[in-house]
């Protein structure tokens, strides 16, 4: 299916969930702790962590620590959850996206982990493992994340299609010195919960597909990166479509 086939299909599923709102207050609250832990999980995991699904709801939900596992990966899941609550607060507000709302997002992420980069713009180059992609120099970044915000607020595309781009935009520009992809996808699921669409869950299990998409995307070619993330909008549309069969 090309990208108009899926935003036409996600449109639909889109319609359909509207007509079957308001949740009730239980269906609001599942969908709800599932999503937390779905996405801080998947995400996490994408960059390395080794929580599992179930550890990772034992440390959102009942703030305990798992044995063997390293510090950082807890803080990792908790600062997820709270970026998320950030991004749910951002998207009920309606306003134009800043950059100050992205390093606010790094801030969150990197808290209790690396306080002295959280949300600062990176000063030195930086290389991708696996990559052939060289992202801009440190000089360039603060132009390039202008020129990403001034569009978040004046592009008129799609909003899935705009929330990838978003999403691509900011790993290319990689602003950050850690944390770039989990705070890429955060933007994402902000921009599509601002224009009212299902998040988009990028799966672990898809990371060497997810690379793969970027680094076309980095030589000139989205498409694939595209498609990638109007499935995972569609997959989660689908999760709501059952939940409220």
């Amino acid at each position: 299916m090309d990208l108009q086939g899926w935003l036409v299909q996600i449109d639909e599923k889109r319609a359909e969930l509207a007509r079957r709102r308001p949740l009730s207050t239980s269906e609001a609250a599942r969908l709800r702790e599932y999503f937390d832990v779905e996405w801080t999980y998947q995400s996490n995991r994408i960059e390395g962590s080794t929580l599992t699904r179930q550890e990772t709801l034992v440390v959102l939900q009942h703030g305990m620590t798992v044995g063997g596992k390293p510090l950082v990966e807890h803080l990792e899941a908790v600062n997820h959850k709270r970026a998320i609550d950030h991004v749910e607060r951002l998207a009920a507000q309606d306003t134009p996206l800043t950059e100050d709302d992205i390093r606010a997002l790094h801030r969150l992420v990197l808290h209790g982990i690396d306080d002295e980069q959280a949300g600062v713009y990176r000063q030195r180059q930086v290389f991708i493992a696996g990559s052939a992609f060289v992202p801009p120099s440190p000089q360039a970044v603060p132009g390039r994340m202008r020129e990403l915000a001034d569009w978040m607020q004046q592009t008129a595309i799609h909003p899935v299609e705009r929330a990838a781009r978003a999403h691509f935009w900011l790993v290319d520009i990689h602003p950050f010195v850690d944390g770039n992809g989990r705070v890429a996808r955060l933007l994402m699921n902000l921009l599509l919960l601002q224009a009212g669409y299902p998040i988009a869950i990028l799966r672990a299990d898809d990371r060497a597909a997810y690379y793969a998409a970027l680094e076309q995307g980095h030589e000139g070619r989205l498409d694939d990166f595209l498609l990638f993330v109007a499935a995972a909008v569609d997959r989660t549309a689908d999760i709501y479509l059952a939940a409220t069969a």
